[in-house]
This record gives C-alpha cells, structure tokens and sequence, in this order.
C-alpha cells in the first residue's frame, strides 16, 4: 500500500507543479519537473488498477503537449528571422499563424488523452473530481485560442491535484486461508474404540453379572465360567 500511496502524492505534487508553470521564468522548469512527476505517479496507480491505459495515454498527452510547444518554439523563432530578412513580415506571420495552428491541433489531442486518463482514474476510484479535471482540461484545450480556455486550464490542475490527495485507495482482497484439514481415519474413532473395549464380552450364566471376555471365575457369584 505504501508504494500506490507514494504513486498518489507523486502525481499530486505533479498537478501543483503544472499549476505553478503559469509562474514568470521559473514556469517551464516546474512545468516539466510537473509533467515527471505526474506520469511517475501515474505509472504506479496505472499498476495498482492493473489497467495500463491509465499511464499510456498520458505518456502520449505529454507527448502530444511537448511537440505543440517544440512547434510554436520553432515558429516564433522562423517568424523573428523572417522578420527581418529580405522575406518580410508577411512571410514570417504566415509562418506564425501555421505554427500555431499546429500546435493547436496537437494540444487538443494531448488534452483528449490527458482527458481519457482522468476519465478512467474517475471509474477505478470513484474521484469524480477526476471526470471534472478531464473535461476542464478538454474544453480548455479547444478554447485556448480565447483567454478564458487559459482559465479552465489552470482550474483543471486545481480539481486534478484535490482528486489526487482525496482519493481513497482499498487494500487488495486477500485470500481466506483455508482451516487445517483434519487427517483421514480408515478406523473407527478413539471414542468408539474406547466404548467397545468397556463393554463386557459375557455374562456369568449363573447370576447374570457382566464378566471380562477372559475371566474364569465370577467376580459376583464366584462360580467358575465356562470357557469363552
């Protein structure tokens, strides 16, 4: 259990780091050593679920996340150096514009996988707060091109990290252990045996008295017994 719970504060330390990246200079270190924790933490419960899609499709939104901003790096700088070549600005605001719409498209594709991962973190443990995380992030991706998408962004982390620290993880099933099975008896039980060596072999036929099975004599009448 300690090492599922260890996955679980991970990845919330994750989610608060991704929140921080909005911070001036220092955001993109703590995004990224954010987005290290994250999947670490999700590595370990994507184990504890026995469900793999759990860390897959994050590992891809990560992915997804770094080429969109790898696409709008490059395209801001190709849109600076065609500024000012003999090109002009108009080729380096084409440049800018096709930049941007690339990266777009491959950030609403890491937030769809991004989105998927909560949605099932939400089915395993029952966090709704999960499914809200997801779905914030989701439209926040598609609006992005607005500054309210920032916004539903930024309040996305928020809701992930609370389902990370809320969730409830339960101890795995373990098996009944069986009781020690008694030994088999091929003969009869020692009560019985015991029972059955107490009772007497005969009786004295002079007084009817019960007498061992290899008495010679009556221990009541004294008469000899005939033999067994």
């Amino acid at each position: 259990m300690s090492n599922v719970e260890s996955s679980k504060t991970l990845a919330g330390v994750g989610s608060i780091l991704l929140i921080l990246s909005i911070v001036p200079y220092a955001g993109a270190v703590l995004g990224i050593i954010g987005a290290i924790l994250l999947l670490m933490g999700l590595k370990g419960l994507a184990t504890y679920y026995q469900d793999n899609q759990i860390y897959d499709n994050a590992l891809m939104g990560v992915i997804f996340l770094i080429i969109a901003l790898v696409v709008v790096a490059v395209a801001v700088f190709g849109a600076i150096i065609l500024f000012i070549s003999v090109v002009g600005i108009i080729g380096g605001v084409v440049i800018l514009i096709l930049g941007l719409i690339v990266a777009f498209v491959f950030y609403v594709l890491a937030a769809m996988r991004l989105r998927q991962t909560f949605n099932t973190l939400a089915m395993k443990s029952g966090e709704q707060s999960f499914s809200t995380a997801g779905t914030l992030l989701w439209w926040g991706a598609i609006l992005t091109i607005i500054f309210v998408g920032v916004i539903l962004i930024f309040i996305a982390w928020i809701f992930s990290t609370i389902a990370f620290f809320s969730m409830r993880l339960q101890p795995q099933p373990m098996q009944a252990q069986q009781p020690p099975t008694a030994p088999s008896q091929t003969g009869p039980p020692p009560s019985a045996t015991m029972a059955q060596s107490a009772q007497p072999a005969r009786y004295c036929p002079n007084c009817g008295a019960p007498v061992a099975k290899d008495a010679t004599f009556c221990p009541h009448c004294g008469k000899q017994l005939p033999p067994a």
